[in-house]
């Protein structure tokens, strides 16, 4: 890295990491989690419809926790706990800051109530705020990160809170929406086209100058074989194919674990697909409507991913090749912010390779794992991303339920092989 480079990185990030601009951020993404709870009912606050999707009153308070446990209690010698008790209820995952309430029961908590969690919120943030303007310049040096994480952090959950609410949504037979939205007919989606890379030894993993986890540390060369990408996503209509061919009842294209998978959870279709009067309808953040043919398909585990690429004799892009082929691309698409809550078709645009990023995180084939020479974060902290490298894959680009700001080439997202909840969906290569 060339002393230019560097001196470019460091000024980089002392302008995003100074008082200004993180009180800016975090006031920001603070409000934009209130935005997100505007539609809801009291009773939509506190249910939990699995233990994999918390209630949003959960999330409200979880990520307040986050700044109170990590900023405020650590930096702050005059900071005092509204509820002292809410750090065992809002605890996550996290075991070196104290041992955290059952995760399957979030949904029977009734106390605290949402009005508390909100009186809670309020006074965190008044607390943080307060401390951000005060703290003095070594105190800030070692604070300022941790800030702007917490920032992050509840950027995620916000995505957490929207798929969340589907999936609680979802369950209830009157299929209730969100929102309003409106939802017009796409054009039809064109051909694919395979954009071809050469065999090169690239670098992977991101350089610094940008807010970053630690596991997309540290950058590192990789060779990639030659490969093509699809230049978009797939899409309903291709994926209905893949089921009238028998998709779902043909053993030979499925891992072992994702045919169990099939079996056991009697998967027919894409999570929030169901049949009325002879037509395939989905449920949205904005209400049930008929399936589109053209949108890109979506709430598809990995298995699914896997086995639909296997029927069209091709396969998933490893991580590797994905963050290669991004290359320079423009952090554009549809995000939360757009207010679709729902992927839907590519912009006109130059560039070769279409929605790489926004509409749906893309399944790729690669084992979610460190990087050479990775080194979690010291303390409590390092529980956020470094143990869970097992058993799980990443997906790349974000959704149409990610922020804009939150999101970039080298974030590496990742989930259960059988996770559908989550706005994932496909993109080939070969």
């Amino acid at each position: 890295m060339t002393t230019t480079t560097q001196e470019s990185i460091s000024e980089s990030t002392d302008s995003r990491l100074s008082k200004a601009h993180l009180l800016q951020h975090f006031k920001t993404v603070r409000s934009f989690s209130l935005y997100l709870c505007e539609p809801l009912e009291v009773e939509d606050f506190v249910i939990q419809a699995s233990e994999f999707a918390s209630p949003t009153k959960w999330h409200l308070a979880h990520t307040s926790w986050f700044f109170e446990t990590f900023v405020l209690e650590k930096f702050d010698e005059d900071f005092e706990s509204l509820h002292p008790q809410y750090a065992y209820f809002f605890n996550s995952y996290y075991l070196q800051t104290g041992v955290p309430f059952t995760r399957a029961k979030r949904g029977v908590l009734s106390r605290p109530t949402v009005k508390e969690v909100f009186e809670y919120r309020q006074y965190v943030n008044e607390q943080l705020e307060e401390f951000i303007e005060s703290a003095t310049e070594k105190t800030w040096k070692e604070a300022a990160k941790v800030i702007e994480i917490g920032i992050h952090h509840e950027q995620q959950h916000q995505e957490l809170i929207l798929t969340d609410l589907k999936y609680m949504l979802g369950q209830n037979p009157l299929l209730p929406k969100y929102r309003e939205g409106d939802h017009k007919s796409l054009p039809e989606a064109e051909p694919i086209n395979w954009v071809p890379f050469e065999e090169q030894i690239t670098e992977i993993g991101n350089a610094g100058g940008e807010f970053t986890y630690d596991n997309e540390h540290p950058r590192h060369r990789t060779l990639v074989q030659d490969f093509e990408l699809a230049d978009r996503l797939i899409t309903n209509g291709e994926y209905l194919e893949f089921m009238n061919d028998g998709g779902y009842s043909r053993s030979e294209l499925w891992l072992d674990e994702g045919w169990s998978a099939v079996k056991n959870n009697e998967w027919k279709a894409p999570l929030y697909w169901f049949q009325r009067e002879g037509k395939w309808m989905q449920f949205t953040l904005t209400g049930a409507r008929e399936v589109d043919p053209n949108e890109p398909v979506t709430h598809i585990s990995y298995y699914e991913a896997d086995a639909f690429a296997r029927w069209k004799g091709v396969r998933l892009p490893t991580e590797q090749e994905w963050e290669h082929a991004c290359g320079d691309l423009p952090v554009k698409g549809n995000f939360v912010e757009d207010g679709n809550f729902h992927p839907t078709a590519p912009e006109n645009s130059p560039e070769k390779l279409k929605q790489m990023y926004g509409d749906v995180w893309e399944w790729t084939m690669s084992a979610y794992a460190p990087y050479p020479n990775y080194k979690p974060l010291p303390g409590a902290l390092g529980e956020y991303n470094g143990k869970f490298m097992a058993n799980q894959y990443v997906l790349r680009g974000g959704s149409c339920a990610t922020s804009q700001t939150h999101i970039r080439k080298t974030y590496r997202n990742f989930f259960h092989a059988d996770a559908r909840w989550q706005f994932s969906g496909i993109r080939l290569a070969k």
